[in-house]
């Protein structure tokens, strides 16, 4: 492990490098959260069913997870400013296509594009900010850039309902467009490229597209059952993940390197821990968007305002818990925040028509607090764990276990819609049966993220 101060150019920028990155990471939860409110708007402007609804959201995560590990690696290849300046920019050009999108496959083939550049900026910003700051300091950065993730979780249900109740779904895609421009114009004018610590080596293009394939087939798979053909495609998946695996023991330079989990107890099970938390809980906001606009019949606008309890207590909390795990040994601070999580969780296998509001704003903020506590300490414990030279690598490791988490917290909502509602559109004739997916869903997240505080307690002291 590295503890030392950071080297080269982008040392005396820390305030530029904290500001630029908090901005960019700001944006992506803010458009997730967002387009969660406005998803029913979509759904019956362009007449879709349940499933391709899902598809909206999903495809999103699903780029931009099949795309990080590869931008990972040459982020540390080619320079981490530079391949963030690239994502920004496309990121603002993608939410403008989307908002000219003139159909749903149009609109989730920009999405596509949308997640790519996310996918770049997400791994390239934590790098760079790692980079930056001292070792002491890691914990309270890391909290600032979560809490900036967590408030764009918190604005996004509330603009978002405000802008596709008073405006149009489409405006949330020109919130996102104006704020990259910000975020490109400080990053061409305040950054410059620093020094690759890796150097000119060869990339792992096999790989990358082997594990593409792999994550598309397994999606698509789960939202295509019980078909023949989604089985086809989840057993290719699961041949294509074998097989890149295999490849990447092979490669000198893997996209994916497998020699960071080798004799690291804190890394591989800080890794898993946020594969299963994200997976346990991600699909929250998408269900109880629809919930609360179908079942409680809300407006956009007051739907956000419900939702805003959970990601409002993660961005008040995670930096206080980024500056605990500096003192207090990580793993502690991170299962303490699962273990509120599963009771949360537990609390949703009820959901029913006439659950309470009082009992759906209380259970989300309940859940944003352990969230903030698992979130930035167990990303300190990741990074903290592996050399300076690999901070890219690793970040970009956690932050595709984040988001295949978040894709299969999609995709088992997509797969459980899939089985218990069809292919239908959500109606009122069909609402029992979207409540019966719902509990199923809760149910099914509560069992893993069980599984989730286990492997956090057992990774081992960082200190």
């Amino acid at each position: 492990m590295d503890n030392s101060n950071p080297q080269g150019p982008a040392a005396p920028n820390r305030g530029t490098i904290l500001f630029i990155t908090t901005l960019g990471s700001f944006l992506t939860p803010f458009m997730s959260s967002a387009l969660n409110l406005a998803l029913p708007r979509i759904g019956t402007e362009f007449n879709i069913d349940a499933i391709v609804l899902s598809w909206i959201a999903t495809s999103y995560l699903l780029a931009a997870v099949v795309f990080l590990l590869p931008f990972g690696r040459i982020a540390d290849i080619y320079g981490r400013i530079k391949a963030f300046k690239y994502g920004v920019m496309l990121y603002s050009l993608s939410s403008f296509l989307c908002f000219l999108a003139p159909s749903a496959l149009w609109l989730i083939l920009f999405r596509i594009l949308q997640g790519m550049s996310a996918g770049v900026m997400s791994v390239t910003a934590v790098a760079i900010l790692i980079s930056a700051y001292p070792a002491s300091e890691r914990g309270r950065v890391i909290g600032i850039n979560v809490a900036a993730v967590y408030t764009g979780l918190s604005l996004g249900p509330v603009l978002g309902g405000v802008l596709t109740q008073a405006w149009h779904w489409r405006s949330i895609f020109l919130i996102n467009v104006l704020i990259g421009v910000i975020v490109t114009i400080v990053s061409l004018l305040r950054l410059t490229s620093e020094k690759t610590e890796v150097g000119k080596i060869k990339f792992d293009f096999l790989g990358s597209i082997v594990f593409g394939f792999s994550m598309v087939a397994l999606i698509g798979g789960l939202s295509s059952l019980p078909s023949l053909r989604g089985g086809i495609l989840i057993f290719l998946g699961v041949i294509g993940m074998v097989l890149f695996f295999r490849q990447e023991l092979k490669f000198e330079n893997p996209v994916l390197d497998l020699a960071l989990f080798r004799n690291n107890r804190v890394f591989i099970f800080s890794n898993f821990a946020a594969l299963i938390n994200y997976a346990a809980t991600s699909a929250i906001g998408f269900l109880l968007s629809l919930y609360l606009q179908y079942i409680k019949s809300l407006p956009p606008q007051t739907a956000g305002l419900v939702l805003l309890s959970q990601p409002v207590m993660q961005a008040v909390f995670s930096p206080l818990a980024g500056r605990l795990s500096d003192r207090i040994e990580p793993r502690i601070v991170a299962s303490s925040g699962m273990i509120i999580n599963v009771i949360g969780l537990f609390v949703l296998i009820f959901l029913g028509k006439n659950m309470p509001f009082v009992l759906i704003i209380a259970n989300l903020a309940l859940v944003g607090f352990g969230f903030a506590l698992f979130s930035a300490p167990n990303t300190n414990a990741v990074i903290s764990a592996v050399d300076r030279k690999n901070y890219g690598v690793a970040s970009a490791t956690l932050s595709t276990m984040r988001g295949t988490g978040q894709m299969l917290s999609m995709g088992v909502t997509m797969m459980i819609f899939a089985l218990v509602i069809g292919r239908v559109k959500i109606t009122p004739e069909y609402y029992p049966r979207f409540l019966a997916a719902c509990r199923i869903a809760f149910t099914v997240f509560s069992a893993l993220s069980l599984f989730g505080i286990g492997a956090s307690l057992v990774r081992g002291k960082l200190r």
